[in-house]
């Protein structure tokens, strides 16, 4: 255990570090990267502690995104007072009432469910020209402007979330979230209203995803409508399972991976892809828990 908390600290304190270089490139990447750490914590909170599979992540993630873009240039408001807290209400609101429909089905109907709501939403965007259509809108005034600034940003709210998901963790909520993934129909019986955990627990993912969003809104200045299709939600998926449900840290590593495949697999192979499906592969058959797995073992050792 504090061999494990150790790793993690210096980790975070080795991203923290990366400011002072001032490196235009690795304040970018290293901070793109932070970001699929967070939206992959965000998720983690329905696969691994509830139980849930969502395809309907990447939906609030480009809401919030597309949110931002709406605030600063229809409505001129840059100020991250007003705009973080308006686009994760938006978010927060679209995974109530995504969040509420869906939860009437169970197993893959769920999964189906927020598999529709996703496409739904991403041909919306997609073939509206008012919202960009397919190229996308560029945010016309960033929240913060300053890349350095912004890498920062995003520094802190990660460990903002990661501390926060291990407090609901902890908390008799997150015992709750446990006990439904477990066996919900126990939990019923003791009088525990499963449904109405897992909607509250379907919301705070849906804000989180969202901060991710308007984060990365932040930091590239632009969006599109591929942000919200099943595609980026199947790679989210992809790296909670890659890292380790159930671990908060274990998706942050597979988040922080997969961002290092993606850009050193390209210069290699257009069909980078496959480099991350055999990568899925050799985990699942080697490391049963994934990634964490191994900083597990680190900290038994």
């Amino acid at each position: 255990m504090i061999g494990r908390r150790a790793l993690l600290l210096s980790g975070a304190l080795a991203l923290g570090a990366v400011a002072f270089t001032g490196d235009r490139f690795w304040l970018q990447f290293l901070g793109k990267a932070m970001i699929g750490c967070i939206l992959a914590m965000s998720l983690d909170l329905l696969v691994g502690f509830t139980g849930l599979v969502s395809l309907a992540h990447s939906a609030f993630f480009g809401l919030a995104a597309y949110a931002l873009a709406g605030l600063t240039n229809q409505l001129g408001l840059v100020t991250p007072l007003l705009t973080l807290p308006l686009c994760l209400l938006a978010a927060a609101a679209a995974a109530l009432i995504i969040g509420w429909l869906s939860l009437r089905a169970t197993g893959v109907y769920f999964i189906m469910v927020t598999l529709a709501f996703t496409q739904m939403l991403f041909y919306l965007f997609n073939d509206s020209p008012a919202l960009g259509g397919s190229d996308g809108l560029y945010v016309s005034q960033r929240p913060v402007d300053s890349r350095l600034a912004a890498y920062l940003v995003i520094w802190v709210a990660l460990i903002a979330v990661y501390v926060l998901l291990s407090r609901i963790f902890r908390a008799p909520y997150g015992r709750a979230l446990e006990g439904i993934r477990a066996n919900e129909q126990r939990m019923r019986s003791l009088g525990y209203p499963t449904r109405r955990y897992k909607l509250v627990a379907f919301v705070i993912a849906g804000a989180l995803a969202g901060l991710a969003g308007y984060l990365d809104a932040t930091l590239y200045g632009f969006v599109n409508p591929a942000q919200l299709g099943w595609k980026q939600s199947g790679l989210i998926l992809v790296t909670v399972l890659l890292g380790g449900k159930g671990t908060l840290y274990g998706p942050a590593l597979g988040a922080l991976l997969l961002a290092f495949i993606e850009h050193y697999g390209e210069r290699v192979t257009e069909h980078w892809n496959a480099l991350v499906a055999v990568l899925v592969i050799a985990v699942v058959l080697v490391l049963p828990r994934g990634l964490s797995g191994l900083l597990q073992g680190s900290a038994r050792g």
